[in-house]
């Protein structure tokens, strides 16, 4: 009872938040308010003085155009945090964004973050000591796919299933959900940023033109379909590796369906596979309910039609696939204890150190 008053008087004297931390992108929720922060997960720093000069659009505008000096990079990789002093500043930086938004509070946040499912306990302490690090009062860890499930109103506690396939930045996770539970699940470490390395080794082979990953990234997005339909081309701007010169050619979108073919295969089939060893009774609500798709890469033209023929199920886009992760961190905050099956380990779940 005590305990519950108290958190009650937490809550009133902080605010709460919502981080979905992507290899790509953070988003950052705030409770009444929305998704007031949406920002590239890059930060630079200069080398001299060890200093952080940018983080989010800013840093990521500098990524392979910074002097010697300087160095824009990406604090996680693959959905992990492969630098945790980097990924606190800009967790920091991110939370004081998301300050301007809320009003002031004697206390620090509650924060709900999302990770990739699968993740080590590892994984789990280190971003939950990075979110407390950057001023969070209490931190709460939910897997990806249940907090966009969350997101996108499925019945995650219902004796129902779901499916879900989350295409991010740095992996694919792909979950079947019942009873507020992952029954099944696949994390891959190929999702937007190997599509986009796929796409500059394509063109260095074919083309014999050396290509930045942001460049790769825009034709993904303006051309880059996985099924053939009416014709698209681009021009693209690169060095050419023979003469070392600037050069531009036209690429057409069946050039990046060739280059992402590979690696939209291999999701594809990871998704069978979970569908392979999802028991009975779950497989026929899926059946009926479909497959919903989120994260950036649903919006890849075709791969809705790709995922259905293939698995010969309904498959849906999610509205605002983007930012279903985010949403779903901020349904979790406005009923912590209704979702605490849900999360990952908490504050409540550690000893205490007293």
């Amino acid at each position: 009872m005590i305990k519950k008053w108290k958190q009650k008087l937490f809550a009133r004297a902080s605010n709460d938040i919502g981080i979905d931390l992507g290899t790509a992108n953070t988003l950052v929720y705030v409770r009444g308010k929305g998704i007031v922060v949406n920002e590239p997960s890059v930060v630079a720093v200069n080398d001299k003085t060890g200093q952080v000069v940018a983080v989010g659009i800013t840093a990521k505008e500098m990524l392979g155009r910074t002097p010697t000096h300087i160095t824009a990079v990406r604090p996680l990789v693959e959905g992990v945090i492969s630098d945790f002093e980097i990924t606190e500043e800009m967790l920091s930086y991110l939370m004081k964004r998301a300050g301007e938004y809320m009003p002031k509070k004697l206390l620090g946040p509650r924060v709900v973050v999302g990770v990739p499912s699968g993740v080590t306990n590892v994984e789990v302490r280190a971003v939950r000591d990075a979110t407390r690090n950057a001023g969070a009062r209490e931190v709460y860890i939910i897997e990806q796919p249940m907090a966009g499930a969350i997101g996108i109103r499925l019945p995650v506690h219902d004796p129902v299933g779901s499916m879900v396939i989350d295409i991010g930045g740095g992996t694919t996770d792909i979950a079947v959900i019942s009873l507020g539970g992952i029954v099944r699940s696949k994390n891959l470490k190929i999702a937007g940023d190997r599509l986009n390395n796929d796409i500059v080794s394509y063109v260095r082979n074919e083309f014999k033109i050396l290509i930045g990953e942001t460049t790769a990234e825009q034709v993904k997005i303006s051309v880059g379909s996985v099924i053939s339909g009416e014709p698209m081309e681009t021009t693209i701007r690169g060095r050419d590796l023979i003469t070392g010169l600037p050069r531009e050619v036209v690429i057409t979108d069946s050039d990046i369906r060739e280059a992402m073919g590979q690696s939209i295969e291999t999701i594809v089939e990871a998704a069978k596979e979970v569908l392979e060893t999802t028991p009975p009774e779950v497989l026929s609500d899926i059946m009926k309910r479909g497959v919903y798709l989120i994260g950036g890469g649903a919006l890849i033209k075709g791969l809705d039609r790709l995922f259905s023929e293939t698995l010969k199920l309904p498959v849906t886009i999610a509205d605002d696939p983007l930012t279903a992760i985010a949403r779903g961190a901020g349904v979790i905050l406005e009923d912590i204890e209704r979702y605490r099956s849900v999360l990952l380990e908490s504050e409540d779940d550690l000893p205490s150190s007293s």
